[in-house]
């Protein structure tokens, strides 16, 4: 449902789990996704965390963070081998039973024959108690909900699914808005006006991100953030003027 304006905000977090993303074997594909998605709809995004394959690691990061934000995110570990411990480690941080549930096993029963449905395959059907279904279109095995917590697979194409399924039913915010100007320069010939600004308009967001051009030209991206259109507005004015002496 779409929040009006000047309601509270809404925040979130992600917690990434899995072993092979603090080993590099796999690099995480999920976290700009999803910033930039729950961005689209007004949901602030205000911290990431990489966690291990561990019960305590992951149950502490849940009940540290789901008392924080709105909503907490995770990726990983739902998978069927035995490293797969995200359902039961969210059960124990909310203190429910976890088992099989009947609804997940006919999610997979509609992608897996039932005689090739064993006891790993089955992990994937463990839910815990009270949890609603988050549906999979790629490969059936679904993710939960259960309270303000929302468990997705780790693989992007099915991540990147089940977050479509969820979004339409988050509470949402105002849209962040944003401008970009470009400065022929590097960053350094314009810090001081840029820190002025932010003085100035201390309810924007604003950034300098350096790059190089095709010429090997130092030149920087100054960046405007705000839910406030008059005042991004405004902020983007005085960039263009900050800038004008080296365009």
């Amino acid at each position: 449902m779409a929040e009006a304006e000047g309601a509270q905000l809404v925040t979130a977090a992600l917690i990434v789990i899995g072993d092979e993303v603090l080993s590099g074997r796999t690099k995480d594909r999920n976290i700009g996704h999803i910033a930039e998605r729950l961005t689209d709809v007004g949901i602030d995004l205000r911290e990431v965390r990489i966690v291990a394959d561990v019960e305590d690691e992951i149950v502490a990061a849940v009940n540290a963070l789901r008392n924080r934000f709105t909503y907490v995110f995770t990726t990983g570990g739902i998978g069927p081998t035995h490293d797969d411990i995200t359902a039961d480690s969210i059960a124990r941080a909310f203190g429910v039973p976890i088992d099989v549930d009947p609804r997940a096993r006919a999610m997979l029963l509609e992608y897996i024959p039932e005689e090739k449905l064993n006891e790993a395959r089955l992990r994937m059907a463990r839910i815990p108690q009270g949890a609603t279904l988050v549906a999979n279109s790629v490969s059936k095995a679904p993710g939960f909900r259960i309270g303000n917590v929302i468990v997705m697979a780790g693989v992007p194409r099915i991540m990147q699914a089940m977050l479509e399924i969820v979004l339409p039913d988050l509470e949402k915010g105002r849209p962040m808005l944003s401008e970009t100007v470009l400065a022929n320069t590097g960053e350094g010939d314009i810090a001081a006006g840029l820190a002025a600004l932010a003085r100035k308009y201390p309810e924007a967001t604003l950034g300098s991100y350096p790059f190089r051009d095709e010429d090997n030209r130092f030149k920087t991206h100054l960046v405007a953030r705000s839910r406030d259109r008059h005042l991004l507005d405004q902020v983007h004015e005085e960039l263009q003027l900050l800038v004008a002496p080296f365009n």
